[in-house]
């Protein structure tokens, strides 16, 4: 399932969604800002159904592409790396010197196809000067955000994200069509799920990180796992501020598993 949402003149957010068992409906998006250099933000799931290119060919050539921005290499982010890179022959990957480690446990990249960038450093794409920002929650230490700094977006990876209650609420144009609370929670859920080492820093040392988005004051918040926060930085911080005196996530253990297993329905043999 897989839909785009066209915000503004130069920018289009793809959506998709994975579900999770007892969690919910996570949003996962990738993102195309079209700059005179058109960089794409991560590359979708990474399920043998999925096929990014086509996906992104709806919005743009896959060849005119010149940078593929890869926040983390998490699964869900590197669905449709390998086959932009084929289709895209001029585009280079913006990942810092441990992404592309890890990215080499699985499949390496080819190393004239990579770009290193380490928070705080810029990449000039042609019209706009784009930046990359450690987001205060992450669950990987390869994670590098990054602000436009022609329209003051903030793409902050897995932070602010959260298991949205129906598939609807997750494909979302806007986060504001998420109930308050129902948004509040879910994104304290996932700060437990995907950061729990949230619970064990110092608060304050923590709440230090939250200082340089409040400073940036973003247009607007896209996050991988949340659908676009206009206009809601105040919330969306509050939410930060919060997470480290939050009841850490504890997932259900073998017994509830199996208690689970006991509730569905045997498969219906097939007929030779």
């Amino acid at each position: 399932m897989q839909f785009h949402h066209h915000t503004d003149h130069d920018l289009t957010v793809l959506n998709d969604l994975a579900e999770i068992p007892g969690l919910g409906f996570l949003p996962v998006n990738a993102f195309l800002i079209r700059a005179e250099q058109p960089l794409v933000i991560d590359t979708g799931l990474s399920n043998d159904d999925k096929d990014f290119v086509s996906w992104l060919s709806g919005a743009i050539d896959p060849a005119d592409v010149r940078w593929i921005w890869l926040t983390h290499p998490d699964r869900d982010h590197t669905g449709g790396l390998f086959d932009l890179l084929d289709a895209a022959p001029h585009a280079k990957v913006v990942t810092t010197f441990l992404g592309v480690g890890i990215l080499s446990c699985e499949r390496p990249l080819p190393m004239d196809r990579v770009h290193l960038l380490n928070p705080g450093q810029l990449l000039d794409l042609g019209d706009r000067v784009v930046s990359g920002l450690r987001p205060p929650l992450f669950d990987s230490p390869a994670t590098v955000g990054l602000v436009d700094h022609k329209t003051g977006a903030l793409y902050s990876s897995d932070c602010f994200g959260g298991p949205m209650p129906t598939a609807e609420a997750a494909l979302a144009g806007d986060a504001r069509e998420v109930g308050t609370d129902d948004l509040r929670a879910a994104q304290l859920l996932w700060a437990g799920v995907d950061s729990p080492w949230v619970h064990t820093v110092d608060p304050a040392k923590f709440r230090a990180t939250i200082d340089p988005i409040r400073d940036l004051d973003p247009s607007t918040i896209f996050s991988t796992h949340l659908p676009a926060a206009r206009g809601m930085n105040h919330s969306m911080l509050e939410m930060l501020h919060e997470t480290p005196d939050c009841p850490p996530f504890v997932g259900p253990d073998q017994a509830a598993l199996e208690a689970m297993l006991a509730t569905f329905e045997p498969p219906t043999p097939v007929a030779v």
